[in-house]
């Protein structure tokens, strides 16, 4: 143990921050882009000249990995080795990336679900739109409340 704050294995969480941010965040993306590629897939069989207006959610889901990468990208920039980088300096960077992680998990969940369902309903019912985009953007909304919370935790520990 090279200091009290410091010990040797400091930069373990740095890293498990990074890797929580970006794969978590890139698990729900995967997910939200799958279930909702098969809403698509099925309703282009009725409704062809609607694929484009219904990628929407893919789009969505795609984003969450961004926010992901951006946390990850951030913590692996303030990594060091053990005697400058602290326990604490560890721990909340792991809190950040698995904040923006999970809660991108959770939204990659909510935007496939809602993708799948929504593009299938407006290919039968075309007024349905406007209520799926808008559960949408309340499910990428998680997401980003990840990120705030991420970035916010981030940010305490700089010195």
């Amino acid at each position: 143990m090279s200091e009290e704050g410091s010990p040797m294995y400091s930069p373990f969480f740095g890293v498990m921050g990074a890797a929580s941010a970006m794969v978590f965040s890139a698990l729900g993306a995967a997910y939200g882009t799958a279930k909702s590629g098969v809403g698509i897939s099925a309703m282009s069989v009725m409704r062809p000249e609607l694929i484009m207006k219904c990628i929407i959610p893919v789009v969505m889901a795609g984003i969450i990995a961004i926010y992901g990468l951006v946390v990850a990208v951030l913590i692996a920039g303030k990594l060091d080795e053990a005697p400058t980088y602290t326990l604490y300096q560890g721990f909340v960077h792991m809190g950040a990336g698995l904040s923006v992680g999970l809660s991108g998990l959770a939204a990659g969940f909510a935007i496939g679900i809602v993708g799948d369902a929504g593009v299938r309903g407006t290919a039968q019912q075309p007024r349905l739109y406007v209520g799926m985009i808008l559960i949408l953007i309340f499910a990428e909304v998680l997401g980003l409340y990840g990120l705030i919370v991420a970035i916010f935790l981030y940010t305490k520990t700089s010195s």
